[in-house]
């Protein structure tokens, strides 16, 4: 079967491609690929080339398909696993397997046919192996897609842990009923965030989100209000920290007694600094945002990890529990990963887009891979449709959801887009 991929050669070297899949093994899958959302880690590893940890040696000559935030539908299944997969299925993926002795192979990086950044593609033995091709039963293929992300956020709440001092045992997890501070936090990943503290399962007492941009910020309480979550029993504030001490108007509004969760989501030293001086006493400090430096570094306090009880933590990505986690609240509709969404695309540009990602604003750029399409932000949908009324019918949908995507938009795309074509 033909496919048209995105194949990762080296370094800075991503070309889109139309080429023959070989046929499955009985112990392996193939799948319609709907969605790929674009990661930071796609950019990170396309500058790196062969020098990443999970990229073989041997790319320039056997290329890769790149992205490893896909969902979309079975449409072949190897006789192995005939009883536990069907034709026609909904998944989402776990791209991190921990294949015993080759844990550092991950699919949109380690293999020739199995990326997200395709048409269709061949999931290899070693996702089936270790479990990692996940049932999706919600609404909307891209809400599958992105629950790979929000599994990372999971994995963060999860990290964090806490003791009562004098006692050498822990409890896993953010302190329910505590007081978090989520600080650069109006970011679509910082969103996110917000969304599971206020819908998972240890929700807090008091959230406290920081940022320097008013107008994220403003945009944040009209996607997760004060109001709405006061419903939730979750004292909800936001807080625009471009002027004056970050550190003393947040403790102000914990009264003076710190926060027991502290998030970081952004690589700024003096957001860790920041973050050390605001915790409770036992409290733990979680950075969640992941660095590009190898050396980066900041200042925190160690007579107040000596003495409060103070606990540093960090996490990289979600595991298998964490997916299915995801998976679960989004099915269910509890929690929402279209807020992570500014940009839509189709496959043709994908390319451009993984290559200055750091340059594009906003959050997920979200690739409908069977589709020819520019990378368009959402909120240019409007002034686009006033000539075009393939944005304009995106535009009126949108305008219905608080301008965020939706299942109902991206049926509207699948039906009206264009489809890709390439020529071999």
């Amino acid at each position: 079967m033909e496919t048209i991929a995105l194949r990762f050669y080296g370094k800075n070297d991503l070309r889109l491609e139309a080429f023959e899949l070989p046929p499955i093994e009985d112990d392996e899958l193939r799948v319609s690929v709907v969605t790929n959302s674009i990661c930071m880690s796609d950019y990170k590893a396309v500058g790196l080339g062969a020098a990443h940890k999970r990229v073989p040696d041997d790319v320039a000559t056997r290329p890769v398909i790149i992205g490893h935030e896909f969902s979309g539908s079975i449409i072949e299944v190897g006789d192995r696993y005939r009883e536990k997969f069907k034709v026609g299925q909904r998944f989402g993926i776990q791209p991190a397997i921990f294949y015993p002795g080759r844990e550092f192979e991950t699919p949109g990086y380690s293999f020739q046919y199995s990326g997200g950044q395709a048409t269709v593609n061949n999931v290899p033995k070693e996702v089936l192996e270790m479990d990692c091709l996940l049932p999706y039963t919600g609404e909307g293929f891209f809400k599958a897609s992105l629950a790979e992300p929000i599994s990372c956020i999971i994995g963060a709440f999860k990290s964090s842990y806490h003791h009562i001092l004098g006692s050498y045992g822990h409890t896993m997890g953010t302190k329910r009923n505590g007081a978090m501070a989520i600080l650069a936090g109006a970011g679509p990943m910082g969103l996110e965030a917000v969304d599971y503290a206020l819908h998972g399962r240890s929700k807090p007492r008091l959230l406290v989100v920081s940022d320097i941009d008013k107008e994220r910020l403003n945009r944040a309480a009209e996607i997760f209000s004060p109001a709405k979550a006061l419903r939730q029993g979750v004292e909800l504030k936001y807080v625009d920290v471009s002027s004056g001490n970050p550190v003393n108007e947040l403790l102000s509004l914990s009264k003076g007694k710190g926060y027991d969760d502290v998030f970081i989501f952004a690589a700024v030293e003096e957001l860790v600094t920041q973050g050390s001086r605001l915790l409770a006493q036992c409290g733990c400090l979680n950075f969640f945002a992941g660095p590009t430096d190898t050396e980066f570094s900041a200042n925190i306090n160690f007579y107040d990890v000596h003495y409060n009880g103070h606990r540093i933590v960090g996490s990289s990505g979600g595991n298998k529990d964490d997916m299915k986690d995801a998976l679960g609240l989004i099915a269910s509709e509890n929690i929402n990963p279209a807020v992570l969404i500014t940009h839509i695309g189709g496959i043709d540009s994908a390319a451009d887009a993984t290559l200055n990602l750091p340059k594009i604003p906003g959050g997920k750029k979200l690739i409908y891979t069977h589709k020819s399409l520019p990378l368009t932000a959402l909120k240019d949908f409007k002034t686009l449709g006033r000539d075009d009324p393939f944005f304009a019918g995106l535009a009126e949908i949108i305008s219905k959801n608080n301008e965020l995507w939706s299942a109902e938009a991206e049926n509207y795309l699948l039906e009206n887009a264009k489809d890709i074509e390439l020529n071999r």
